[in-house]
């Protein structure tokens, strides 16, 4: 029988696990790593979130690992990490509808002014700000193109917005314009009233988004990251609100997680701040796509969101 060790979110939470799994893959051996008596083997899978650090060494042997979450980033820096092991990312159809929705929600939020309705009703006043605009009047760019982002970009189309999208190398998606390569950033930052973040966390994009970077889009322009904290360098970011160059940002992700209660992120009144949920799967949704998973490698296939430890996603 083919055996899972779940790592993933502690040993108090191994129990959710175990009943996920239960109900989707009875018959994949699932055990806790927890367990004194289990010892990872070659032919075993790991599901892991946030390892602790000696925890890597006991992971070099195994068939393979297993994420729960889409970025991968946090374990590809411990250089304790076993690069040699196939490393799969987090995926399944709830995890893309679920970030789907919460761009277009985000996304209408700022085209609506929404955060003011909220800080009205806070101090019980009665204000209109009304906002003549609607989804098919607004440019909307999604920079990162990989498999959430170009999902998220045909969501945002088939919605009514006008779409374009960002991407690193070569590519096309359907119904979107695609802009490729660095010597096209630029040009495609002037055209996103919107701008939502997907990419992935690489030393080519940590601190990418920056004061000079923010200036390329059209003055007002609305920010919504669900990529990484680490893209964003935050006291530029507050600095382009303050001063208009942006109008409003919606930040699942930010530097710390979580984020610490003295930071000026928290109090800003054009920042609305959600805890990086934006793509969190049930327990038997990730359960069922981890049994899947599992059952092409046995096949002998590749998963698609096999990791690239080179490119770091």
């Amino acid at each position: 029988m083919v055996r899972l060790i779940v790592s993933a979110d502690g040993a108090e939470q191994f129990e959710s696990w175990r009943k996920a799994f239960a109900d989707v893959a009875p018959d994949l051996n699932v055990c806790s790593w927890y367990h004194a008596r289990v010892q990872p083997s070659q032919d075993d899978y790991v599901l892991v979130w946030k390892p602790e650090d000696d925890h890597f060494k006991n992971l070099t042997d195994v068939k393979a690992i297993l994420c729960t979450g889409a970025g991968v980033d946090h374990l590809l820096r411990s250089p304790d990490f076993p690069q040699h092991v196939p490393l799969v990312r987090m995926g399944g159809e709830q995890t893309v509808g679920l970030m789907a929705d919460y761009v277009t929600w985000a996304a209408i939020g700022l085209l609506r002014d929404a955060r003011t309705w909220a800080q009205q009703q806070a101090t019980h006043k009665w204000s209109y700000n009304g906002v003549a605009r609607t989804c098919a009047e607004t440019r909307i760019g999604v920079m990162g193109l990989g498999h959430l982002g170009s999902q998220v970009a045909s969501h945002l189309a088939r919605v009514g917005f006008q779409v374009s999208g960002w991407r690193r190398s070569d590519g096309q998606v359907a119904g979107i314009k695609v802009f490729s390569g660095k010597d096209r950033l630029t040009d495609f930052l002037k055209e996103c009233d919107i701008l939502v973040n997907l990419l992935p966390s690489t030393p080519e994009t940590r601190g990418l988004v920056d004061s000079a970077f923010l200036r390329n889009l059209p003055r007002g322009a609305g920010f919504i990251n669900v990529g990484r904290g680490d893209h964003v360098n935050q006291a530029d970011l507050l600095q382009a609100l303050d001063d208009g160059v942006i109008g409003g940002a919606v930040l699942d992700v930010v530097t710390p997680e979580p984020l610490p209660a003295e930071s000026a992120l928290w109090a800003h009144p054009r920042i609305t701040i959600t805890p990086h949920v934006a793509s969190e799967a049930s327990r038997t949704m990730q359960a069922r796509y981890v049994a899947d998973v599992i059952a092409q490698m046995g096949r002998g296939e590749r998963p698609s969101l096999l990791c690239d430890p080179e490119k770091g996603y």
